[in-house]
């Protein structure tokens, strides 16, 4: 069976016209009533009623297998063009909620230069959850961040083959409400704070329960933060229901007090993740990072 005649079929029963179908198709008319015909006597039934156009009970019938066949082949063709075509360069990065930062949106545009069709998928995970992907050779290359002693690198445990370098650390803060008692001073030790209400948001802010190894204070919980997006935990500690280890920037840009932290010496270290063979868009976005301590 043509398809063409099928495609014909199809058009005339849609439009309700010889005429129309014609226009559409690029046939004459006389062309697409000989089609139509064709198809008719192929199959020993009459497809469609003339004054008006519409179609028989077999003529709905056939509408409808013919719009299958239709989609399947145009499908298929589809499939098999994607099959003949170079295969699409991918990368596929693992960060944490604050892993993300301007440095890495331009690495990704450099990717983006270097292989114009490159497809990027940016997957957001916890913290150690973004070191496990690259572990477990999920993702080739991952941007990670924790809270750590300055200079010091992250302690991930054991990543096997992986690799990690610095892109650098930023001084910590204390993210309080607008009317916090210790507003106006220049910096806080933790140990003054250990009894205050505390936000426990572990994906985002620095682990209560770092801050109780450091210090050896209580740090209570007042509220938890289980997800992973940095402006919800601001809003929350903006709004009073309480206090967060940040990095000072990102402490600073809500809206609310950001406490300088004297002790202990804390910095917000981010991290990039790799495996030693990396192909072509994951080594250009390796080798576009601006790398730091």
């Amino acid at each position: 069976m043509d398809l063409h005649l099928l495609k014909t079929l199809v058009t005339v029963a849609r439009l309700g016209s010889f005429s129309a179908a014609a226009l559409e198709l690029g046939y004459t008319q006389s062309a697409v009533s000989q089609q139509i015909a064709a198809l008719e006597a192929e199959l020993g039934a009459p497809l469609l009623h003339r004054r008006p156009v519409a179609p028989t009970a077999a003529g709905e019938r056939m509408v409808e297998h013919a719009r299958l066949l239709l989609e399947r082949m145009d499908a298929a063709r589809a499939d098999v063009r994607r099959l003949s075509l170079p295969e699409r360069p991918e990368l596929l990065l693992a960060v944490s909620p604050l892993g993300m930062g301007r440095s890495v949106a331009r690495a990704l545009a450099r990717v983006r230069e270097t292989e114009p069709r490159v497809r990027i998928r940016v997957r957001v995970l916890p913290r150690r959850a973004v070191a496990a992907e690259v572990a477990a050779g999920g993702c080739a290359v991952g941007v990670t961040d924790g809270y750590t002693a300055p200079g010091g690198p992250l302690a991930l445990g054991d990543l096997g083959a992986v690799r990690q370098a610095g892109l650098g650390e930023r001084p910590c803060a204390v993210l309080a409400p607008a009317g916090h008692p210790l507003r106006r001073r220049t910096a806080v030790d933790l140990g003054e704070l250990s009894d205050a209400h505390w936000l426990d948001a572990p994906a985002v802010a620095a682990p209560l329960a770092d801050l109780r190894a450091v210090t050896g204070g209580a740090f209570p919980a007042a509220a938890e933060y289980e997800g992973l997006d940095p402006a919800a935990l601001l809003t929350l500690g903006a709004a009073g229901h309480g206090l967060a280890v940040l990095p000072g920037p990102l402490a600073e840009s809500a809206g609310a007090t950001a406490l300088p932290l004297r002790a202990p010496r804390l910095a917000h270290r981010r991290e990039v993740l790799f495996t030693p063979a990396l192909d072509g868009p994951a080594r250009a976005f390796l080798d576009a990072l601006p790398r730091g301590a």
